[in-house]
């Protein structure tokens, strides 16, 4: 998931407590949440008991980044808690490219917050500033790296102010590749006996095809290669730009999830097309009618589904699950997380930012919302809440 996300950044220290799980070593083994992750209430659209998305239960629980709760995000690390936790899909990508044109798993193009790129006196001359999607950015950018080199880096944690356990797995993976994460995907369903399911993003792809490094052609090129560009592929495609999101939808058949920033913001991609259409616009009627032309679902932040007034509490839910539901789309909103920091103020315990609040309070007002799943970065978390939820 993209970087429109409000308080990544909160300072303090302070000690948290896991919530419903025992967390053991590097493995990320789980206790306590076995039979979860089939529990599912009645299945909303594009949901049921068939193939493809019609297999996922709802609401279904999407490892963010993996279990990057636990985990330096987009690691192999994280991944792999996501799924031992239980989660029903893992969002293994957010895609970016390399010099050489290989796609990687980063949050951004910018590593210096996500590596030990930094530690590395042979690459800092590296460091520079780019403008993206008109934003100032300055540090180190995959694109100017080959795969070889960026395979000499180490993932640290991104936000230790909120996850300082998190500090103590930094150095122990490297940055994946997007067909190693396939293989990964491969390796996992059989050793578990049950289809794994991913959910990559493609990041910045007006960016990226301006300097000749295109995202959709090389994403459809590696899904075909694997054999995983249908309809029923447990792969799940997402983009914030929706002619993106268009484009790979007429190189592959996986099923596309457009993703929407707060309100009032724009696309980057109606930026630089002079398009003056906001996601205001594209959460209307007549919008979701048309993202429903080309897309599955919609990947909103979760301010769109309940906003929350100027003390940071929830207020009334919007018209938008009805509306996405009506027009034949699901819902999978983005990101609930367990530190104070991202809950809505009702549901924080103290002021510590890496202390836990009460997240089944915040996942029991957005489940009753009816959406058809949620990305969080503690999937067993939400696979307790959702049992909570659907046996209530």
């Amino acid at each position: 998931m993209a970087t429109r996300e409000s308080n990544e950044q909160a300072s303090g220290t302070g000690r948290r407590a896991l919530l419903g799980a025992a967390v053991l070593g590097a493995g990320g083994t789980v206790l306590g949440l076995a039979g979860t992750a089939h529990a599912a209430r009645n299945p909303g659209p594009g949901h049921g008991r068939g193939r493809g998305l019609d297999s996922l239960p709802v609401p279904t629980i999407i490892g963010h980044r993996g279990a990057s709760g636990y985990r330096p995000e987009h690691t192999f690390g994280s991944y792999q808690l996501a799924l031992d936790m239980g989660a029903d899909i893992v969002e293994a990508g957010d895609l970016v490219p390399t010099k050489d044109g290989h796609l990687v798993c980063r949050h951004e193009p910018e590593i210096g917050g996500t590596t030990d790129v930094a530690g590395h006196p042979e690459f800092a001359g590296r460091r520079t500033t780019k403008t993206l999607d008109g934003t100032e950015v300055t540090g180190w950018f995959t694109e100017d790296f080959t795969l070889a080199e960026l395979k000499r880096l180490r993932a640290v944690e991104r936000i230790p102010a909120n996850r300082p356990h998190n500090t103590l797995y930094n150095g122990r993976w490297e940055i994946p590749t997007f067909e190693e994460v396939l293989r990964w995907q491969d390796e996992q369903t059989r050793r578990r006996g049950k289809q794994v399911w991913i959910y990559p993003e493609l990041k910045h792809p007006t960016y990226f095809r301006k300097l000749g490094l295109g995202l959709e052609e090389r994403v459809a090129k590696i899904l075909r290669r694997h054999g995983k560009d249908r309809r029923n592929s447990p792969v799940i495609l997402q983009s914030f730009e929706p002619t993106a999101v268009q484009r790979i939808g007429e190189l592959v058949g996986n099923p596309l999830v457009v993703l929407l920033d707060a309100a009032g913001t724009r696309p980057w991609d109606f930026t630089e097309a002079g398009d003056p259409r906001t996601v205001d616009d594209l959460i209307t009627p007549k919008g979701l009618k048309e993202i429903a032309s080309y897309a599955q679902g919609i990947g909103p932040t979760l301010n769109l589904i309940i906003p929350r007034d100027s003390a940071g509490r929830l207020t009334e839910p919007t018209t938008l699950v009805r509306d996405a539901h009506r027009a034949g789309l699901i819902l999978h909103p983005y990101t609930l997380r367990n530190e104070n920091p991202f809950l809505p103020a009702e549901f924080r315990r103290g002021s510590d930012p890496d202390a836990y609040g009460d997240v089944f309070g915040a996942y029991r007002a957005y489940f009753a919302t009816g959406i058809d799943g949620v990305f969080t970065d503690h999937p067993d978390t939400g696979l307790l809440a959702r049992e909570e939820f659907v046996n209530r």
